[in-house]
């Protein structure tokens, strides 16, 4: 069947994370929402989900292959799901208890070591707490969770399922 085919899984998975990804450029520089850290991270680790499945795609491996790629993308899913949920858990935090703004990506590019910008960008920010568009009453890092939660449901579909025969005639 085409639409089980482990090909129509990983290509289905990158279009939804293309279409994401266009979704947040659209917000960005049409709608003029700007992305805080934790945003960015979640964007890194869609672009990282989509090239994997994109790849697994392309090449459509079998056996051990297949399990590779869903390995993979469950892997980067999962760190996106966790940096999204760590946003969720931000904007539940009251105001006065969440950590100061932070400085802009650009800037903690320039000026800080590496390690640093990675603690710093998953500690969170009031930036991150804020929520500035919703839609059916959920902010972006929600539905960027479920997104996440998708991808990771179905790379596990990829890892766990059973190989597919073909009979040649």
């Amino acid at each position: 069947m085409l639409v089980t085919s482990p090909r129509f899984v990983f290509l289905l998975i990158a279009i939804a994370c293309a279409v994401l990804m266009g979704a947040g450029y659209y917000l960005q520089y049409v709608v003029g929402l700007e992305p805080c850290p934790l945003c960015i991270v979640q964007r890194i680790f869609f672009v990282l989900s989509g090239l994997v499945a994109l790849l697994a795609a392309i090449h459509n491996p079998i056996g051990v292959g297949r399990r590779v790629y869903a390995g993979f993308l469950a892997l980067f899913a999962g760190l996106g799901a966790a940096t999204a949920g760590r946003q969720v858990w931000l904007q539940t935090v009251p105001a006065d208890q969440l950590p100061t703004c932070l400085p802009g990506w650009d800037y903690m590019m320039e000026v800080l070591p590496f390690q640093e910008i990675v603690r710093v960008v998953l500690h969170g920010s009031a930036d991150c707490a804020e929520v500035n568009w919703t839609l059916f009453g959920m902010s972006i890092p929600e539905w960027s969770l479920l997104a996440f939660i998708a991808i990771i449901l179905l790379a596990l579909f990829q890892l766990f399922r059973r190989p597919t025969v073909t009979l040649v005639r």
